[in-house]
């Protein structure tokens, strides 16, 4: 059985996914597309040889009968519409990140699926799906290194464009943060504090960088975090979990040890697409797979909406300095179901 896919949005990710989804992955087929700029999404069905209608806009391509399933992949302010849409005619959507850009509207969405019964969403934080993530996960649930205690971490970009604003730091940066290390630990955030080291060279006039944010979990973790955007050695995401009786480390992307000019060196990544790339394969084969068999299996709505509240936090804590509470609702018993089923296709 092949999952007919329609993707909205045909910018830099949603050309990945068309690629990925059309050359490396499999059970899936890209049967719809459509952006804003319908030159730009019929160039992107004629080069990747696509057998796909173009559609004028989203709301179109969701309720078209040969689209089994929706990917959402256009900008971030639309997401929370074309998600909704989907929710509103019962057909499983991937969509990238944000869910919505306000936590109000992420709200919606998980109400609007839960007034379904059935679950059909997946916010695409790919994190979760990289090798040395799950390892590391592995590593914390087998009790090796006893209870967590203390997280540290940090997530640093070479350079940032002009167009980077502060709130970016939090809102695209370290949101990937955010929902990562709440999946790792298994434990909601209860409050967080932002506070500026001394400032960079580097950064332009209105960019504070770095950061370092403080985040305490409902279990007692303290994490820091540090957000370092324009490090210019490289793309470099680090985290390692303190436990009671051990330690254990994100592992390093692989790279040749290289013996020359008197240096031991291994290389280190600049772009973040090297960097995770195959976490992205991974993540849209198992939506694929999930799909197919009626399930949802990756990061929900539900993630969608508690990493849009705890990013309003932190932006708050940014701008006052002080200690921000994260207060959420009890999780809905809808959003605690092991397997999760939809229709199947």
């Amino acid at each position: 059985m092949v999952l007919k896919i329609g993707v909205i949005g045909t910018g830099a990710i949603g050309q990945d996914h068309i690629r990925r989804i059309t050359n490396k992955l499999s059970g899936g087929k890209i049967v719809a597309v459509t952006d804003v700029n319908k030159e730009q999404a019929k160039a992107i069905v004629e080069t990747q040889n696509l057998d796909a209608k173009i559609y004028d806009d989203g709301h179109e391509l969701i309720k078209a009968e040969e689209v089994d399933a929706v990917v959402v992949t256009s900008w971030g302010p639309t997401h929370e519409e074309f998600v909704l849409a989907a929710i509103e005619v019962g057909k499983p959507v991937f969509c990238e990140k944000p869910l919505a850009i306000t936590a109000e509207g992420c709200k919606k969405i998980v109400e609007a699926e839960i007034a379904t019964g059935k679950s059909l969403v997946q916010v695409g934080y790919m994190r979760r799906y990289d090798t040395g993530y799950r390892a590391l996960k592995n590593v914390i649930e087998s009790g090796k290194i006893g209870e967590p205690l203390i997280v540290h971490c940090a997530h640093r970009n070479p350079t940032v464009p002009d167009t980077y604003t502060g709130d970016m730091a939090i809102v695209d940066t370290f949101i990937h943060e955010i929902d990562v290390l709440r999946w790792l630990l298994n434990d909601d955030y209860v409050s967080v504090q932002i506070v500026a080291p001394r400032k960079t060279s580097n950064a332009l006039e209105h960019l504070q960088d770095p950061l370092i944010v403080l985040l305490e979990t409902k279990q007692g973790i303290r994490i820091n975090a540090e957000i370092f955007v324009n490090c210019q050695y490289g793309y470099d995401i680090q985290c390692q979990v303190v436990g009671e009786t051990g330690i254990a480390n994100l592992p390093e992307p692989s790279s040749v040890v290289l013996r020359s000019e008197a240096k031991l060196s291994t290389e280190i990544l600049v772009d973040w697409k090297d960097r995770f790339i195959d976490s992205y394969d991974t993540e849209l084969q198992d939506w694929i797979n999930s799909t197919l068999k009626g399930e949802v299996n990756g990061p929900t709505a539900w993630d969608g909406y508690v990493a849009a509240v705890t990013s309003d936090a932190c932006l708050e804590a940014k701008e006052s300095g002080n200690i921000v509470q994260i207060s959420l609702e009890k999780r809905p018993e809808f959003y605690n179901k092991n397997l999760v089923v939809v229709e199947k296709i």
